[in-house]
């Protein structure tokens, strides 16, 4: 037997100590006298028998001493001597340094940190790991993906055709009417869908439908991506998926109801025959005018069946699957007034129906020949919109009204289609009692001046507009759109291109007020400091002819160099008079002057600021005659604006929906916004100013007894259009007239002149239109208490525009009592002044003075050039005045009765 394995005795005092002693010795630490117990050699390990359980202890002992020894830096003591690691830990028979002696860890069943690995690398996971969780995840998805798919149900065509109504409802929560879903539906078999219809949606929608599984990978892929970032959502693009989300009725762009959708797309490619699906598609799909299936749409756009279209007719109607409120030649107006308007919807349907024939060819579902046999024939225009009996007289212009009112406010992404299928309760602020009202006013002219059998070449395609809004909210109460939305398609309460005339004044005077005149001396660039702001007692000429001129005093000319002569109505010159008598008497040349004074982009600038829209109704604001009325905004918004002067310069937007629910769930409320647009003084100096028009001025068939009452009145070149917007400080109202063919077929519709229409020599803003603003305005006031208007503060400084002298240096001119007899070589400092008339007493400058023994200001104009020989008497066209007298002179030889009128002729 070997020496070394030969047992040998164990020596007194004990062997697990010994043994512990000798582990430490051979694992390279100094071993410390114990029990008298010395280790000199190699061979004093061996000298005893180890103890049960004495070796174990060794090896953990060693295992230990072995750490230590390397953290120590390498330095240790081998079991045969003394020996310096010397940085290495290699110690006798072994590496006594650091983690050479360890036996290597253990890994676990999810090695991360990672065994064995030190630094970054123990972080870093294993290739194994990563796949192992990749495969992992992968199957749960797949597993998750089974179980949604084994849940979903495959849709049924018959429950998406149950569609609802939608029900609107007064100001004071009582139903208006129910209308909007699912009536206008028939689904018909497959075989009655031409097959020019079902080519043409494939070529335009999804040319792999015949043979594709029903989902396009890279597009889901797509609509996934954009979602997660917050961008423009995507829909299905294959006809598969567009069927599965039709049917569903939800068009709720989400995460969940995305992959529901991409689950039942698979279960219906799967099971359902591709014939199915295209003619379930064809007959749930929306195409617009409340039509819902292929069947509806050709009785609502051709009058005809669906099985009766031809491939022309059936590329136009696949146009409308792509939104049919972008691709209706009739427009859609209310939704989108900017972008979807009859012309640019007409423009892209006729590009989409060329394209969907040029594909058809491209895709062999067309011949070459029938293609240029459907261009030849041209684009097959549709039939123009019908509305339903529940929608006609008023109804449906005001379900329009609240539609694009609610469509074009919304934050909630409810588009048209989703109105379009029902379930909404929309809450308007129509009022049916001044609905009422003010379509019974319009109708009294209509029954009794109008009258198109008798005199068909002034009484045809004779038109009303109107709108009344509440000025201390924007909520309108009331609107006339036309005499019946189920015949004449244009709201006339919107935008209709009829130019405002006159009415559009008050925001030159306003511009006035706010921005001031410029000083010719200041430069084109000059600051607000170098401009003066105006009061409405500022002196302008009123000449008829009047030469304008721009704020520096150069006569203004067009591209042409022709000078702008600004006429006033009737060719009637006034003379040197306040802006304030301007006003009352509609003058047009001091206003044309005092917007050039002033700058037309500020009269653009104080228009915006009340109320109007900076769009495609709003003129020119470069030329002069901007200032007098060109523009063409809708009978809301200048009901709105007048608004802005009735409440002090607070503006509200114009309103016509509260509040929205689907199925019971508010989606939609109006928040109230206050806007200051011009400061308190401005607006009630404009209201004062606008008082006096209705009081003594061409407004005064609008006069309400026992309430205040301010507006204006307009009328444009040749009679074309006149209107009467006038506010009190409860309800502001807007009334147009004019003459357009309806016929929205007929092409270059242009305004007709109104000479003798109602029997009426010429129309003006202070006949037809103020009567029906009277009468509806007594009948939506009655039994609500009167209100004053505030009396205004002072405001600007008098100025003096258009050529009317300034006032010399001199002391203050006064009045004689009686007119002089005989003219005087030399102006007199007391001009002269007729004698008040019995009835009346008037003050010198007193333009709220009306002399019953006088007539309006009409003398001829020539007067000496020193102004002491009076014009020739003109007879007056105010037939409410008596016969103007010979006009006094004032100085500059115009003779035209302007302040220093004539006594009476």
């Amino acid at each position: 037997m070997s020496e070394h394995r030969r047992k040998t005795q164990q020596p007194q005092g004990g062997g697990r100590a010994a043994a512990r002693r000798a582990a430490q010795s051979s694992s390279g630490r100094r071993a410390a006298p114990s029990r008298g117990v010395t280790s000199e050699s190699p061979s004093d390990s061996y000298g005893g028998e180890s103890p049960y359980g004495g070796r174990a202890e060794a090896r953990r002992a060693a295992q230990r001493g072995g750490r230590r020894a390397a953290e120590g830096g390498g330095a240790g003591y081998g079991g045969g001597g003394r020996r310096r690691g010397g940085g290495d830990g290699r110690e006798g028979p072994g590496r006594g340094r650091g983690r050479g002696n360890q036996p290597p860890a253990k890994k676990r069943f999810i090695d991360y940190p990672r065994a064995g690995k030190y630094g970054a690398r123990r972080w870093l996971p294993s290739w194994r790991l990563v796949s192992g969780l990749c495969i992992g995840f992968l199957g749960l998805l797949m597993g998750f993906a089974g179980l949604a798919y084994a849940m979903v149900g495959t849709p049924k065509v018959k429950d998406a055709a149950k569609a609802e109504n939608n029900v609107y409802y007064w100001a004071n929560n009582t139903q208006m009417v129910a209308t909007g879903g699912g009536i206008n539906r028939q689904i018909i078999d497959y075989s009655q869908i031409p097959a020019a219809m079902r080519n043409a949606v494939i070529s335009a929608e999804n040319k792999s439908f015949e043979t594709d599984s029903g989902i396009d990978p890279m597009g889901i892929a797509r609509a996934l991506y954009n979602m997660a970032k917050g961008g423009e959502t995507q829909g299905g693009s294959t006809i598969t998926q567009q069927y599965v989300k039709n049917s569903r009725l939800s068009q709720d762009q989400t995460l969940s109801r995305k992959f529901e959708e991409l689950f039942i797309t698979l279960k219906v490619g799967k099971t359902m025959d591709k014939k199915d699906i295209m003619a379930d598609y064809l007959n749930i799909s929306y195409y617009g005018r409340g039509a819902s299936g292929i069947q509806a749409a050709a009785r609502t756009y051709y009058g005809k069946d669906a099985w009766k279209l031809d491939a022309s007719q059936c590329a136009f109607l696949a146009t409308l699957l792509k939104g049919a409120t972008y691709y209706d030649p009739a427009g859609a107006p209310e939704y989108d007034p900017i972008q979807a308007t009859p012309a640019k919807n007409l423009a892209r349907a006729k590009t989409r129906w060329a394209w969907i024939l040029d594909e058809e060819v491209k895709d062999g579902r067309m011949t070459a020949e029938d293609r240029q046999t459907f261009r030849k024939k041209g684009f097959p225009t549709p039939d123009p919109p019908k509305k339903s009996a529940e929608l006609s007289g008023q109804i449906g212009y005001l379900v329009d009204l609240a539609k694009s009112n609610f469509l074009n406010k919304n934050t909630e992404g409810i588009t048209a289609d989703k109105l379009a299928q029902g379930g909404y309760e929309i809450h308007t602020t129509f009022v049916k009692k001044k609905v009422d009202k003010l379509n019974a006013a319009v109708k009294k002219v209509y029954d009794n001046k109008i009258k198109p059998k008798q005199r068909p070449t002034t009484d045809t395609h004779v038109q009303f507009g109107g709108a009344s809004v509440d000025p201390n909210t924007g909520a309108i109460a009331a609107i006339y759109g036309g005499q019946d939305a189920t015949t004449h398609y244009t709201n006339n309460a919107d935008t209709t291109g009829a130019q405002v005339g006159s009415t559009f004044k008050p925001f030159v005077l306003t511009a006035a007020m706010e921005y001031g005149k410029r000083d010719p001396a200041g430069g084109p660039d000059q600051v607000e400091s170098e401009r003066t702001q105006v009061s409405p007692k500022s002196i302008y000429n009123a000449d008829d002819m009047l030469k304008i001129k721009k704020y520096n005093g150069e006569v203004w000319t067009d591209e042409n160099g022709k000078e702008w002569l600004q006429s006033n109505d009737g060719h009637e010159s006034r003379g040197n008079i306040t802006l304030r008598e301007a006003m009352q008497w509609s003058a047009n040349s001091p206003y044309v002057q005092l917007g050039m004074d002033v700058g037309t982009e500020k009269v653009k600038e104080a228009a915006i600021a009340a109320g109007l829209r900076d769009d495609s109704s709003m003129a020119d604001s470069t030329v002069p005659s901007f200032s007098i009325g060109t523009s063409q905004p809708s009978a809301i918004r200048m009901a709105g604006a007048y608004g802005t002067f009735a409440t002090s310069g607070m503006q509200h937007d114009p309103y016509s929906v509260e509040e929205v629910k689907y199925r019971g769930k508010p989606v939609y409320q109006h928040k109230k916004v206050n806007k200051r647009a011009f400061d308190n003084a401005i607006a009630d100096n404009v209201t004062d100013v606008l008082k006096n028009v209705v009081e003594k001025g061409t407004g005064t068939p609008a006069q309400l007894p026992g309430r205040d009452v301010a507006g204006k009145t307009g009328t444009t070149d040749d009679n074309k259009s006149a209107w009467f917007v006038g506010y009190t400080p409860q309800l502001s109202t807007a009334i147009s007239m004019y003459r357009l063919d309806d016929n929205e077929k007929h092409k270059n519709r242009k305004f007709e002149k109104m000479y003798g229409t109602g029997g009426e020599r010429t129309i003006h803003g202070a006949s037809f239109p103020a009567q029906i603003w009277h009468d509806y305005m007594i009948e939506a006031l009655a039994g609500e208490s009167p209100v004053p208007f505030p009396k205004p503060e002072p405001w600007g400084e008098t100025v003096y525009g258009g050529g009317a002298p300034s006032p010399s240096p001199t002391p203050s001119i006064v009045p004689s009592e009686t007119p002089s007899s005989t003219p005087s070589s030399t102006p007199s400092s007391t001009p002269s002044f007729p004698k008040p008339g019995p009835s009346k007493s008037c003050k010198a400058w007193d333009w709220n003075c009306q002399d019953s023994s006088g007539g309006t200001n009409t003398g001829g104009n020539t007067g000496t050039t020193d102004g002491s020989t009076g014009g020739t008497p003109v007879p007056s066209t105010d037939p409410t005045s008596s016969p103007g007298g010979a006009g006094g002179g004032n100085g500059n030889g115009n003779g035209n009765g302007s302040i220093f009128g004539g006594p009476a002729g």
